[in-house]
């Protein structure tokens, strides 16, 4: 056993000793169910999308998070071919469904940094984006505490997350702002959707 691996599995199992508790399973599972397929994260992409003056965020959010699943889901995973824990380790107890896929890196906490970490960079309002990096966080651990993936699958999928949103937040406002027709961005903007009313504070702040 590698020293990474043994650092792996240590945390593993500390975890499955020290820290798991029958009240704390189901509300853990429900955490780490959130971010199945993206889900919840597709799902504020609709909602930031949906309204208009958040429009941009959205693009931008959607963005980061179809270059995550391309670097992790289709490249990554496949080349590093990392079997999950309880594949390898008998006394690993996994709480959930067994995944079909790899282990490196941890899609859930990939996508959520992919998404949460751009809203800072598109000045979205604290009161979102705060608890959106929380929640992530909140996934990321959550992966760990089910012992689906190693420790260093999370905090991989963590900096790969980052990345891939910066990534999304300078691909949409360098290129695709700047570069693409401008009739259909005049479209993209123009589309019908929810208009949100400003308060006085935030008028007096522009």
């Amino acid at each position: 056993m590698s020293a990474v691996d043994s650092f792996d599995v240590s945390i593993l199992e500390y975890v499955m000793n020290n820290i798991r508790k029958e009240w704390l399973d189901p509300i853990v599972v429900f955490i780490t169910h959130l971010g199945k397929a993206g889900i919840v994260w597709i799902f504020l992409i609709l909602v930031l999308l949906a309204i208009k003056k958040t429009r941009r965020v959205g693009i931008a959010c959607g963005v980061a998070l179809v270059i995550n699943v391309i670097l992790c889901n289709f490249l990554i995973k496949p080349i590093v071919a990392r079997p999950r824990p309880y594949d390898l380790y008998q006394h690993i107890v996994c709480i959930v469904k067994p995944q079909w896929d790899y282990s490196f890196p941890s899609g859930h906490t990939a996508a959520s940094f992919s998404v949460s970490s751009v809203l800072p960079y598109m000045k979205m309002k604290k009161r979102i984006s705060i608890p959106a990096i929380i929640l992530a966080t909140m996934i990321a651990l959550s992966r760990i505490y089910v012992c689906v993936h190693y420790p260093t699958d999370v905090i991989c999928g963590a900096v790969l997350g980052a990345i891939a949103g910066f990534a999304g937040f300078m691909l949409y406002t360098r290129v695709i702002e700047k570069k693409a027709p401008r009739k259909m961005m005049d479209f993209v903007f123009n589309f019908p959707g929810i208009e949100l009313k400003e308060n006085k504070a935030e008028k007096k702040a522009s």
